[in-house]
Order: C-alpha cells, then structure tokens, then sequence
C-alpha cells in the first residue's frame, strides 16, 4: 500500500512534487526536533544546519551577537550549538556552573569515537577524565613543567633553533620560519614524552610534523561529514576528512611504536619519561578489569599533549615575530628591555619575566589578538539546564566565543589595533587581564597552560635577544587577517634574520 501511494505521488506530481514533499517532511522534522526555549539565533537548513557564506565561522558567529545577543544558539549539521559571547558568560558557564558545562561532545573522529577511553582532551566529564586529567598534571610536574629544571631543554632547543636561522642570515630573499618552529617546539615535548629529542632532518621527525602540520591545515568544512556521517562515503565530498583520518593514523601509529620500544627496555627503577610513568602506572593496575590505563589510552594523551602542546605555541610564536615585524617600534621596545635585564650573554629565565613587564605585555597582546583557538575545544552540557533563563538539555553542545571576548569594543577601544600598552598601568607595570584566556577557563583550561607559557617567553626572548626581525627588501606586507582552520594561523611569510651585536 505505501509502495502503491508513493507510485502515485510520483505521477501526479512528479519528481519536483517529490523532492518538495520530501522537502516539507524534512522541514517538520526539524521544526519539532529543535529543543525549545534555546537561545535565539539563525535558522538553519534541515540536516546541514547554517552556513557561513565561504566566511569563517568565527567571524560570522562574532557578527551575530549585535542581532542575537552575548548568548546565541544555531545548527552546525544537525547539532543545536549554543555560543557564549562574553567573558561573563564564559565565566558564569565554566567555573560557576562547570558540573553541568564541562563535558565533551561525541569526538568527531569515528575511530576515536569507538574508542573505550579517548585521551583527557576528548574524554567526557566524569571519573575516567578526573582521574587521568590528575595523572597526566601529575607527570607532567614530575617531568619538570613548571619548575626550572624544565628551562633547560626549552632553552636547548632554542640554541638549536638559533643555530638553524643562523644559517639563513645570508638569504636576502627572505626564509620561512613555520616549519623550524614547529620543529622545536615539537622537540620539547619529545623530551617529555619521549625522553629524546630529534635532529632537524630525522626522516621520521619529518614524517611526524607534516603530519601535525596537515592535521591542523585541514578546513573546518571537512569536518560536515562527521557530523552527517553518510557523506562520509561520498567521493570528494570526503576528501578532506578521509585526509584528516590518515594523518591522525599516522600521528597514532608513530606514537604506538614509541610505547613498543619503551616496553622493550622499561625499568621500573629508572621512569625516563612520561611513557614510562604511564607504562609503570598501568602494570601497577593489571588486576584491575576496568582499568583504563591500556594502550589505547596512552596513544590518546600522548597525541593530545602533542597536538595541543605543539600547533598552538609554535603559531602564537609565528605570530608573535609577524607583529614584530610589522610593528618594529614595539619589536626595538622588547630588545632594550632584553638588553636591560638580561643582557647580550646570559640565557633568559623565567625568573626575569616578572622585570619585563613590556615583553609580558607585548605577549600578551600577540594571545589577545591573534586568538589561535577562536573557539577553544568545544564543551558540552552534563546535565539539562537552565542557564540565563534558557534551557540548555544535556549533551548540547556549548562554545566559548574566544574571539568575541578578545575583540571586543567593550573591553578593548580598537580591538583590532596591535597594542601592548594596553597591559601596562600609568608606572609602566604588567596589568594582567582576566579577560584575556588563550586557554580557556574552568575545570577543561588547557592541560599544556604551564608549559606553553614557559616556551613562549623563553623561545621568544631568546630569539629576539639574538635576532632583528623583517620583511625581505621589496617584498609586500603580509596580512594580519590570518587563516582560519582548525587554529587561526598567519599567512605564509617570509623574514630576514639580522644578528644582533
């Protein structure tokens, strides 16, 4: 009987008939889906949620809150996502209310999605993140993050670093710095997982950075399959994210090979490096069925420590030397601050960061402005709530809108204008900010936090002690706009490294 109906829909009317009908179905579906009493925002299209007219979402979704307001609600595919536009908001949500806002969305990796465990970054809120968020800031410390013992292999990188630019000071034409600084920055946390550092042209090392480096290249779109899983089999329309899959593969099976060797030579008397403290750790639980501390799961923090710890300080650092470029009153500023407190020939510390409150200030402003995670990882709800008198159900999706709250009027009078001294009181000291949060806020703030505040002053400093920053003679200027993908990066440049006397 249905068939017979269908048969005469589709003669009566015809396709046009049938894909309007189906169209309407559709529609209604969706109508009676949506949760009600969500934040105001845009309509969406059925399945696919709103699209961004080739603009970044970020952007666009910033251009919103003058129509909806600091708290807004729309469809990306056919998740209901709220957006928090607002320090308050953030805050109110994160900290005040984080056991109903701190959970993880469905990884958008269906591999990883299967997964028992899936690492601290991606793990839902609840006992098995608490306890292995606990472990991995306990490593970590053991490991030297945070304590001056880790200054060490952050400044050795930054000596080979400097060896390595030293060997372009007679390219007039200019270099590119994205692929040395990912380098170093990736080598110390080599140091710390692994226990070894890589030579700059190790085949395998390479191997391990494009792979970091197209992971983080690939556009947000690719991501649509994901969350519509049957364009996953669809050619082209899948590309990126199939490409995205085998760069993840290959980032996993390069670690796995690591923990192979670690259990190959593991000493329980001798822990090297924070493999070790996870393989000692999990032997410690074998009689335990429910342990989570498997294999599986040790991939997943080691990749989470190097795809967090690795993209995002090695872009804050490429964005800092573009503004220093084409700011060089603020660049020369830094270097008499450098040359005042630490010197020509001592290594910097951290213990000089807290006598240079411009350097401090000058970073500040490159996390503000830059604003590498727009979005930061995306939350989800733990429980249903009501939230500034909306109801938000359980397991929806919830943003920080990091680049709303870093380019806001309200807080910054031109928010687009490169500005230090905006982080400087009328004596010249370091005002900190709360409203600045590179990191994120709450009980999900980045894990690499300490780390990544270590490596920028230090590598940064370092750098700019040695070297005078420019474009190549003749070249153009190069855009402050940035690419946005899965961070927001620079446009490709090239610079000239001038040694400093």
């Amino acid at each position: 009987m249905i068939i017979d109906g269908l048969y005469d829909l589709w003669t009566s009317w015809g396709l046009l008939g049938v894909l309007v009908a189906t169209g309407c179905c559709l529609l209604a579906v969706w109508i009676m889906r949506r949760p009600p009493n969500l934040p105001p925002g845009p309509w969406g299209w059925p399945l696919l949620g709103v699209t961004f007219s080739g603009k970044a979402e970020p952007l666009v979704v910033t251009d919103w809150i003058r129509k909806y307001g600091d708290i807004m609600s729309y469809y990306r595919g056919p998740h209901p996502v709220v957006s928090l536009g607002s320090y308050a908001l953030i805050r109110e949500a994160y900290v005040r209310n984080a056991e109903n806002f701190s959970s993880r969305p469905r990884p958008l990796n269906p591999v990883v999605a299967t997964f028992k465990t899936k690492g601290v970054v991606q793990e839902p809120y609840g006992p098995t993140w608490k306890e292995h968020r606990k472990f991995t800031l306990m490593s970590l410390r053991d490991f030297g993050v945070g304590k001056r013992s880790l200054e060490g292999k952050i400044l050795e990188e930054a000596r080979a670093l400097v060896e390595e630019i030293s060997k372009k000071e007679t390219q007039l034409e200019g270099f590119c710095i994205s692929n040395m600084m990912q380098v170093t920055v990736s080598n110390v946390i080599c140091s710390i997982v692994f226990g070894s550092r890589y030579e700059y042209d190790d085949p395998k090392f390479i191997g391990l950075i494009e792979a970091i480096d197209k992971f983080f290249s690939i556009p947000v779109s690719a991501l649509l399959p994901a969350f519509i899983p049957i364009l996953r089999y669809i050619p082209v329309v899948n590309r990126s994210f199939v490409e995205g899959l085998k760069v993840t593969l290959h980032i996993g099976t390069h670690i796995q090979e690591q923990i192979r060797e670690h259990e190959a030579t593991f000493d329980p008397n001798d822990i090297r490096d924070f493999i070790d403290a996870f393989l000692l750790e999990k032997r410690g639980r074998q009689a335990d069925e429910n342990t989570t501390f498997t294999e599986q799961q040790n991939i997943m923090v080691v990749m989470d420590l190097f795809l967090a710890g690795t993209e995002t300080t090695s872009t804050t650092l490429r964005w800092a030397l573009l503004y220093m470029i084409l700011h060089p009153d603020v660049q020369e500023t830094v270097q008499r601050e450098i040359d005042s407190v630490i010197g020509p020939d001592r290594d910097p510390s951290m213990a000089h960061r807290a006598q240079m409150p411009y350097t401090e200030a000058t970073l500040t402003e490159v996390s503000r402005l830059a604003s590498i995670a727009p979005f930061s990882v995306p939350h989800t709800t733990s429980n249903d709530v009501t939230f500034r008198g909306y109801n938000i159900p359980k397991g929806t999706i919830v943003q920080a809108n990091l680049w709303a709250v870093h380019h806001d009027p309200r807080l910054w009078p031109d928010p687009h204008k490169f500005d230090p001294a905006r982080f400087l009181d009328a004596a010249g000291k370091f005002v900190k900010r709360e409203e600045v949060m590179p990191f994120s806020i709450g009980r999900r703030v980045c894990l690499g936090e300490q780390l990544a505040r270590m490596e920028l002053f230090l590598f940064f400093t370092s750098l700019l002690q040695r070297f005078s920053f420019k474009l190549p003679e003749g070249s153009s200027e190069p855009s402050e706009e940035g690419v946005f993908g899965a961070t927001h990066s620079p446009v490709p440049f090239k610079l000239v490294a001038t040694p400093r006397n």
